[in-house]
């Protein structure tokens, strides 16, 4: 009965990068075994174990052969005479198939090593094709280890091209989707996820709806990067620059989908395409059954994107309106998401990566000087008159701010 370290553990070791969870693999052993050690046994499909004082994962040595369609499709073999080399064998990538040994000896039979040296994400065997989950986990990767300059292997993506062509992401469960994408939109390059999917066709048909936003051109006034799925991934970087809130990444993902069904009669130009967009919002998040946060600050940025960007000419009423369909009075963490996001948008196009974004703190003085408008201020005023006279006095004042503002802008 051997132990060894194996999985993240070991490949993040090696690439000096955090390391959150310890992995092991159990060569020569067989459940009882295990449980005679104090071993819980937490595997269903196949015997995984927690350690009884450290409470990490210890997996039997096992290999799979393909039995069905998925990602769960598998006969799985876990016998005491399942070698190291062919547990290893079974897994994605080459730099996720390294075994450390207790005196820190590295066994790598597949060249995880070298592919680590030469910033490489290579499958391990050809059994690759097997698992359709692979091509989300290798995109996710991507983006993880992108600014320590890795890249996918071009004989990778032809791979993960095959499982397209097959069919098979097809069988993956939303959820499982959900938790890569999830993931994706922690890491440093979420854009370089979406990147790494478009190169095998993968995004088509886990995301259709970002993938119709690549080749549809923009006014290059406003974005001289012209076309709108470069402009996306632009503001998907900016998010991240700007938050680690992934609902607020995932929100700036998802903020111009309208702009993938405008009419080609009507392009350069985007008219409404806020309001188009919204279907195809809750398309997606009622698919990858998104978390309810995730959903609705979508929503909200893809409607009132474009009035958070002209805020400072609105006039008070519509401010007003704008506050109180994002929740900015009742919900001030929201309200700063859906600021975030709209910034991020600003700022997700050439030459703009840079620039302020006034209408951030505009709005959130706006915000101030309606909740300095109580129900106090109005003795004896009752019920729906009560609401008028707070949303009367809220706009009369918003209108002098406006004014105000729009007078300290002035050159003169």
């Amino acid at each position: 009965m051997e132990t060894y370290l194996v999985g993240g553990a070991v490949r993040d070791t090696l690439l000096d990068y955090p390391i959150h969870e310890r992995d092991w693999v159990v060569v020569g052993a067989n459940p009882p075994q295990m449980l005679k050690r104090g071993f819980k046994q937490v595997g269903k499909d196949f015997p995984v174990f927690l350690h009884p004082e450290t409470k990490e994962e210890y997996a039997l040595a096992r290999t799979e052969r393909k039995s069905g369609h998925g990602y769960t499709g598998f006969e799985v073999h876990y016998e005491p005479d399942v070698t190291l080399e062919e547990d290893l064998q079974r897994r994605d990538l080459t730099i996720n198939a390294i075994a450390q040994t207790g005196d820190g000896k590295y066994i790598d039979p597949y060249g995880g090593r070298q592919d680590i040296e030469n910033k490489v994400l290579r499958h391990v065997s050809d059994a690759f094709v097997e698992d359709p989950l692979r091509v989300l986990r290798t995109a996710r990767f991507a983006a993880r280890y992108h600014h320590l300059g890795f890249t996918v292997a071009p004989e990778t993506t032809a791979l993960m091209a095959e499982i397209v062509r097959q069919g098979e992401l097809a069988h993956l469960p939303a959820e499982r989707i959900w938790v890569e994408l999830d993931k994706a939109l922690g890491e440093r390059h979420p854009e370089v996820f979406i990147e790494v999917l478009r190169s095998c066709s993968a995004l088509e048909a886990l995301l259709p709806e970002v993938e119709a936003l690549f080749g549809v051109p923009q006014t290059a006034k406003h974005h001289p990067e012209i076309d709108s799925g470069i402009h996306t991934l632009m503001v998907v970087q900016q998010a991240v620059r700007l938050s680690e809130q992934k609902d607020v990444r995932f929100a700036a993902l998802l903020h111009d989908l309208g702009k993938g069904v405008t009419p080609k009669a009507e392009w350069p130009r985007h008219i409404a395409h806020e309001k188009r967009g919204l279907k195809l919002v809750k398309q997606v998040c009622q698919r990858l059954k998104a978390p309810n946060q995730y959903r609705d600050l979508a929503l909200k940025v893809c409607e009132y994107h474009l009035l958070c960007h002209t805020a400072r000419e609105l006039r008070g009423q519509t401010v007003l309106k704008l506050l109180q369909n994002t929740d900015a009075l009742r919900r001030p963490d929201r309200f700063e998401a859906f600021l975030l996001a709209c910034e991020a948008d600003a700022r997700g196009r050439l030459g703009s990566e840079e620039k302020d974004y006034p209408q951030a703190d505009y709005l959130r003085e706006a915000r101030e000087i309606c909740l300095g408008v109580t129900a106090e201020m109005f003795v004896g005023v009752e019920g729906k008159a009560l609401g008028e006279a707070i949303a009367g006095e809220r706009v009369r004042r918003l209108d002098e701010f406006r004014k105000d503002a729009g007078s300290r802008r002035s050159p003169g």
